[in-house]
């Protein structure tokens, strides 16, 4: 019985990993831009700068950084937006299969099962980074009613058959 529960979980998660891993191999995300090596050694603490060329160079250095850095974000906010649906649409199929599929057998559909909500968690947390609050509440929403419609069907419909 332990063992049952235990591979139940094991298949959950690495279902939610498989899923996670596969939206990062094959759609990565932006890649943060790199500090300039001059913002680097000026960060280290020292004395005030006297040079009024290396002032006026780290000013515009790290203006390029900041407008760089903002674009990364942008990128990123889009990019989590992204992932959110795809793990959402994810997810939800990975949930339908669960409960069509292998409904008859019981270990490989809990552990779908399990995974399908991992990656709907997934999916939530991802979307808290996107910036949007409309699809916040879309996904949080979509998130409700799967799992209000799951704990049906897995928990009350069995029981009247």
């Amino acid at each position: 019985m332990v063992l049952k529960v235990v591979y139940t979980i094991f298949i959950g998660l690495l279902l939610a990993i498989f899923v996670g891993v596969g939206i990062a191999a094959f759609y990565p995300g932006p890649q943060p831009p790199e500090i300039p090596l001059l913002l680097k050694l000026y960060n280290l603490p020292t004395e005030p700068i006297s040079d009024t060329t290396i002032s006026t160079q780290l000013e515009e250095e790290q203006k390029a950084f900041d407008d760089a850095l903002k674009i990364f974000m942008e990128k990123f906010e889009k990019y989590n937006r992204n992932v959110s649906i795809i793990s959402l649409i994810a997810a939800i199929l990975i949930l339908i299969i669960s409960l069509t599929f292998f409904r008859k057998i019981l270990i490989i559909a809990d552990g779908l099962l399990l995974g399908g909500v991992i990656t709907l968690l997934y999916s939530v947390a991802r979307v808290f980074g996107s910036g949007d609050d409309k699809l916040r509440f879309v996904v949080v929403s979509v998130g409700l009613a799967v799992s209000l419609i799951l704990g049906y069907l897995k928990f009350i419909a069995p029981s009247k058959e």
